[in-house]
C-alpha cells in the first residue's frame, strides 16, 4: 500500500518540470522525498528536511487526487497541513492530477 502510494508520486513526478526545491510528502506512514533544486526531479523515501512538507492521510490524498475534495478547502479544513515553502506547496496540484 505505501509502495502504490510512492510509485504514484514517483510516476508523476517524473513527468513534471523540476519544482525548485525539495518537497516532502507524509502520507500516513509513507514518506515521498521529491528533490526537485536541479534539472529534474529525483523522488525517494529518504526521510530529510524539505523546502516544504505536506502531511495528508491516504484518504484525503485520494479524494484530492479523484477530485472530490478540494484542494484549499482540505487545507483550511486541516485536512492537509503545511509547512514551509507554501509557493513550492502550490506546485503540487501537478503532482495529484
Amino acid at each position: 500500500m505505501a509502495n502504490e502510494v510512492f510509485e504514484q508520486f514517483k510516476k508523476r513526478a517524473d513527468a513534471a518540470s523540476a519544482l525548485g526545491g525539495t518537497l516532502k510528502f507524509v502520507v500516513d506512514e509513507t514518506i515521498v522525498f521529491i528533490d526537485g533544486s536541479g534539472d529534474h526531479n529525483i523522488t525517494t523515501q529518504e526521510d530529510q528536511e524539505a523546502d516544504c512538507t505536506i502531511t495528508v492521510s491516504r484518504e484525503v490524498l485520494e479524494k484530492l487526487r479523484d477530485g472530490a475534495l478540494n484542494p484549499m478547502m482540505a487545507v483550511m479544513g486541516g485536512q492537509v497541513k503545511i509547512g514551509g515553502d507554501m509557493g513550492l506547496a502550490m506546485k503540487v496540484q501537478s503532482l495529484l492530477g
